[in-house]
Parts: structure tokens; sequence; C-alpha cells
């Protein structure tokens, strides 16, 4: 059966985004070419700094293989990534991941396994993300390649484990266990370029059609949220009922026939805004480091040192001798407290403010969940503004102007805080409860906005 691709005859308008859906679908084999060539970029910067010296003092990102796949990684890959999710949904996934794409053309090999039902659990992205999170903390993921190529290659390693094991020719990873897809599921959300589906053209079309391989398993028919869609551009087309297309960024989450689910609720405020927050911030936190130097004292003046033996396998906590960098066991312990215990207990308190404005309206639709959801311009600006810490140490390294700073935190900060606070007088308007109750849940909603700024202008401008 031939495949039908979506044609516009000369008098149906055609937007440039529609055609570069189409052509995404009708030109597979150079992304497919630009993918491998990813996946070598890729496992070169992972794997070779690794074997490499510390660089000398006197290193440039120019001229130092290591200082220059760290800046790639962490100063360039996953700030640029995370901004491509928030604009144009998740092509980072669809159309670059090394890892995604190995584990899918590697299962065109493996066994082809039904899926287990413990692997379906809705809940493994947001228990993957907040254990690689620590566990890239404890072990300095971004300042020595050998931690890096521990934690991305033991990704890609699992990834294509999983590969092998289950499905044919399917993302089973990217759906069910990646670590970063939680992450990128809730804040693909708000991006404003989107895979649209008109269930009616759907379901009224009678022509000939292929159906198309959905890797990561999408019911594309019934797609309602980007957050699940990969944006690889393979169903553009598709029944005449599928086009990239232009939307509001608050469309999804105003939407009450998309479902707000609650492990995206958990993934967006205990993992992103809250343990990410923790471990964006514990190294510059005079909290930790008070914390740190009174319980530090109290076992030396009972004269117990196990805690603070630094002799530890680098795999487990920090341990470079050479780079005088070597963390206790008491860092670990407290890491993992600050990071975990701060983090959701940071979670918790953003909860405050989306519970209370659903208690007051009382409507079905407007659940905590939902009001949860308009987090997400927030969340977005805080895990931009995150990753753009590790962007400015490498800038401020070799010694460039970093003016124009100061301006784009307020500016990012502003803005996430005006997007969250649109969408939640929106959802408020549409209750209909009096007007003391929508004062109150709109007062309610300022809470978490106010504990984000707060906390960012602690680290920048105070810390």
């Amino acid at each position: 059966m031939a495949e039908h691709v979506l044609t516009f005859h000369p008098n149906r308008p055609r937007s440039r985004l529609q055609a570069l859906g189409l052509w995404l679908r009708q030109h597979r084999k150079p992304i497919i070419a630009m993918q491998w060539l990813v996946v070598v970029v890729y496992a070169g910067l992972v794997v070779i700094p690794s074997f490499l010296p510390l660089p000398p003092e006197d290193a440039h990102i120019w001229d130092n293989l290591r200082l220059f796949a760290q800046f790639c990684f962490w100063g360039l890959w996953w700030p640029g990534v995370m901004i491509a999710t928030v604009t144009m949904g998740r092509v980072w996934c669809g159309l670059f991941c090394p890892e995604g794409f190995i584990s899918e053309w590697i299962s065109k090999y493996g066994r082809g396994k039904a899926l287990p039902g413990w692997l379906k659990w809705a809940g493994w992205p947001f228990v993957a993300f907040i254990c690689t999170t620590v566990y890239g903390q404890l072990v300095s993921v971004y300042e020595y390649p050998q931690a890096a190529l521990l934690v991305l290659g033991g990704s890609t390693v699992a990834a294509v484990v999983i590969g092998l094991l289950y499905g044919r020719e399917k993302r089973i990873w990217c759906r069910y266990l990646c670590p970063a897809s939680g992450v990128f599921a809730v804040l693909a959300k708000i991006a404003p370029v989107h895979y649209k589906v008109d269930r009616a053209a759907w379901d009224r079309y009678a022509g000939e059609y292929q159906p198309v391989n959905c890797a990561p398993l999408v019911d594309i028919r019934r797609m309602t949220s980007a957050g699940e869609c990969h944006s690889c551009g393979r169903c553009a087309g598709q029944r005449d009922a599928i086009a990239l297309s232009w939307r509001s960024p608050f469309a999804e989450v105003l939407d009450f026939n998309n479902p707000a689910k609650t492990p995206d609720v958990l993934t967006l405020v205990y993992g992103v805004l809250g343990v990410a927050t923790a471990a964006f911030q514990w190294t510059v936190s005079p909290w930790f480091l008070h914390m740190k130097l009174a319980i530090a004292e109290w076992l030396v003046e009972r004269e117990q040192f196990a805690l603070l033996d630094n002799d530890v396998p680098w795999w487990l906590l920090t341990h470079y001798p050479e780079a005088n960098d070597l963390f206790t066991w008491l860092d670990g312990a407290l890491i993992l407290t600050y990071l975990i215990g701060g983090g959701f207990l940071l979670g918790s308190l953003l909860l405050v403010g989306p519970a209370i404005a659903s208690r007051l309206l009382k409507n079905e639709h407007l659940s905590w969940q939902r009001f949860a959801l308009a987090l997400a311009p927030m969340a977005a600006a805080s895990v931009i503004l995150g990753l753009s810490m590790l962007t400015v140490t490498h800038l401020k390294a070799e010694h460039l102007w970093l003016g124009w700073l100061p301006a784009f935190r307020i500016a990012l900060l502003g803005l996430g805080s005006a997007g969250t606070l649109w969408l939640a007088l929106q959802l408020v308007r549409r209750s209909s409860a009096g007007l003391p109750g929508k004062g109150v849940a709109c007062v309610a909603m300022t809470l978490p906005v106010a504990l984000m700024v707060t906390l960012w202008s602690l680290v920048f401008f105070i810390w």
C-alpha cells in the first residue's frame, strides 16, 4: 500500500511550519545520518576526555578537550536542550538524542519481548530523575569526565539493554525509563510549537495510508499533549489530520480535555522545582556550609572521625586527590539530606498554593494537579537559570564580559513568574466561585512564585 502524505493544493494555504513537519517525514534518511553523526560525536566527547589528565591552569575551552567536552555538555548541551523543549517541544528526543536513537535502532535486532507490568509503572521517570540528579552531585558529574562517563555512559548502556530486550523498532527506554523523559514531558506542555491532531479529520478520512511507526508508543489519533510526542515528524500529514502547528503556550494547561496527571505534577514540583533547585544551589548555600561545620565540630569534640574519612571510591563519592577534591562520608550524607530532604520540603511548600486554590474553588476541572501544572513556566525558567550557572562558570574562567548576566537572570525569572501567574489567573477565571474565593485563590498561587523568586534571588544576589 502506497504511503499517503498530506499534500497541499494550490488553492489550499499552508504554513512554513506545516511544510517543515512534512519535510521531516519525507526526509528520514538525512535525519538518520545526522543521528549517527550525533552518536559518534557524543561518544567521543563522553569517552575520550575521561582518559585525559587534568587540564593545566592556563588551559582554555578551545585548546583542551576535557574543558571543551565539559563546556559542550553542561554549558551548551543541557541548557540548549531545555530551551529547545520549552520552545519547540521534544525535538531533542525525536531528532537528536543518541540514547533514544540507539535504543530504537538496536531493538530491530533484539528479542522483542512483551513489556512486563513493572516496567510500565508511570513513576519510573520521576524516580530515575531524582536518583540520577542526586548521584550526579555525589560524584561531581559536571566537573569530572570520569563521572560523566559513568552517569551518561551508564544511561546509554541501560537504553541499549532495554532496546535489546523489549519492543521492536520502538523507544521503550524513552517512554518508560529515561531519567530526563519526565522533565521533557512537563516542559513541552508549554511549547508554542506542537503536532496538532484533528480527530474529526482523522475519523472521516477514507483514503489510503501507511501506518506510522511511532517509536515512543504514542496513540497518535488520541494525542492531546505535546508532553508525550517526540516531535520527530514521522506522523506529519497522516490521514490529512496531523500538522506541525503554532499554539498558545498556555493552551495545554488550560485545556480541561487534557488530563492533569499526577506523575507529571510530581516530576514538575518535586523534581524540576524541588530536587533540581537544591542540586543547583547547595554548593553556594551558606545553610549547607553552616550545617556541615556544625556537625563536623560536634564529631571532632567527641572524637568520632569515621564520617570525616575521605577514603571513598570515586564512583561513590567525589575522590580526586590530584585536584585536591575529596568528599568525606559526611559530605555525602549532607548532600543526600540537602537534595532529597530539602528538595522534597521545597516541593511540598510549592504545593500549598495549588492545594488552597483548588480547595477554595471546588471545581472538578480545577484540581490541585491542574493548578500545579501552572508552575510549568516557573519551572522552565528555574531549570534554565540553574543550568546556565554551569555556562557562566566556564565563561568566567575564560574572563569573558558578563555584565549582561544580572539583567538576563532578572528577565528570565520575571518571564517565568509572569507566565505562571497568568496561567493561574486564567484557571481561576474559569471557576464559578464568588469573587472573594477567586481573590484568595489568586493570592495563594502567588506563594509558590514568591518562594522560587526568593530562592533564586538569594543564590544570585545575596549569597
